[in-house]
């Protein structure tokens, strides 16, 4: 029996000079040129443009000394508001790609493509690059991707081509794509440790494999066995979705028996999402993106996701999309094991009751009454009309 394809589905994105370009998106007057985000005052360069790296200006150099090493500098001061929200946009695009996104920092992070059902490495690259195009597209923001077996390899690759850097590292090729890189491209590997390595002939990662454990022990200190097993590209570290400061809600289901009606299906997803909504209300938040998972008889995952315009705490735009979603995501004319519905791109703040309710005021009112009964008699005391099945017309 041939062996089955293994796909590079880890992703690491690594927005290219970040801060500078979310300012380059409000102002494009500052594209290509020397400019810096950063402090005037006893400050430091927090991101600089690729033209000011080039004249020597780095992160985090102080401000005053980036501005003598490059007088035409353009400082920009933070607008930290700005960062968080272009953030939010940036992750809530990637969670229509897969549901499962690791938000690292304000600009970079981890996706795991392999429940997405992708059966090459064509289609499944196409998939990664056309994110890459709608970041730039939607938000003007440029970013760098790799795609790798695992999250070591894949945050190497990504910033190995910056910016808007997109570089492929097939399973199985990981050593290969590591050994003629420098020692410090291995995370934990700092300036210092270099500087001692090169120092005693390792300069490239190569040669870490070809040193005596004795030696590398001495040289690395206790992290040597891990240091060897980056070196090899080994790396088991699954993509981690939980967050503390922007949390999501989903729920799953698992049949009794493999279901094949899409109506069903459906019915049971359109039951999650109003029993998520209504978490989402009592929490005070709103959400942007939902995503559909399926699992087929023999474990294998499908997903698919869709974005929301604006933030919302109603079930009513969410509706819409959910069936698209699932249509999207069970390709495949198989039976169902499960379904899930996971919410994310979680915000603050429900939406405020006025004197002059609109639809989504009334809305929110009437959720807002059905939420109270169904907690008052332990849930399900009253649901919406999608979750019930058409009668039949022989009835």
């Amino acid at each position: 029996m041939p062996e089955p394809l293994r796909l590079p589905t880890i992703a690491h994105l690594d927005a290219d000079a970040f801060f500078v370009s979310v300012e380059q998106a409000i102002n494009p007057s500052l594209r290509g040129t020397k400019c810096a985000v950063g402090g005037r005052e006893r400050g430091i360069i927090s991101s600089a443009s690729y033209e000011a790296r080039a004249c020597g200006v780095y992160t985090p150099m102080p401000t005053a000394r980036a501005l003598k090493v490059c007088p035409d500098l353009i400082l920009i001061p933070h607008s930290s508001g700005n960062y968080g929200r272009v953030s939010r946009r940036m992750f809530d695009l990637c969670e229509t790609l897969t549901p499962l996104v690791q938000r690292n920092s304000i600009d970079e992070g981890y996706m795991d493509l392999g429940p997405c059902g992708h059966r090459s490495e064509a289609e499944l690259i196409g998939a990664v690059r056309g994110l890459q195009r709608r970041i730039w597209d939607e938000l003007e923001i440029p970013v760098s991707m790799g795609l790798a077996g695992n999250k070591l390899v894949a945050q190497i690759a990504s910033k190995l081509r910056k910016p808007r850097g997109f570089v492929v590292v097939p399973p199985g090729t990981e050593a290969e794509f590591l050994a003629p890189l420098p020692v410090g491209k291995l995370p934990g590997v700092g300036a210092k440790t270099e500087e001692v390595f090169v120092a005693n002939g390792l300069r490239v990662v190569s040669d870490l494999l070809r040193c005596r454990e004795d030696d590398l022990a001495m040289l690395a200190g206790s992290g040597w066995r891990g240091l060897l097993s980056a070196a090899r590209g080994e790396d088991d570290r699954p993509v981690e979705t939980e967050e503390d400061d922007a949390k999501s809600y989903s729920q799953q289901e698992t049949f009794a028996e493999d279901l094949p009606d899409f109506g069903a299906v459906e019915r049971v997803a359109k039951g999650m999402l109003d029993a998520l909504m209504a978490k989402v209300r009592a929490d005070g938040k709103r959400v942007r993106t939902l995503t559909v998972r399926v699992r087929y008889p023999d474990f294998t995952h499908a997903s698919q996701a869709r974005s929301l315009a604006e933030a919302s705490d109603l079930e009513t735009p969410f509706v819409a999309v959910l069936g698209q979603c699932l249509r999207a995501a069970w390709r495949e004319p198989r039976p169902l094991r499960l379904v899930s519905v996971r919410l994310s791109g979680v915000e603050d703040g429900g939406g405020q009751l006025t004197l002059f309710p609109g639809d989504d005021d009334r809305r929110r009112r009437l959720a807002a009454a059905v939420d109270a009964l169904n907690r008052g008699a332990g849930g399900g005391a009253v649901v919406h009309g999608h979750q019930l099945a058409k009668p039949r017309k022989d009835a």
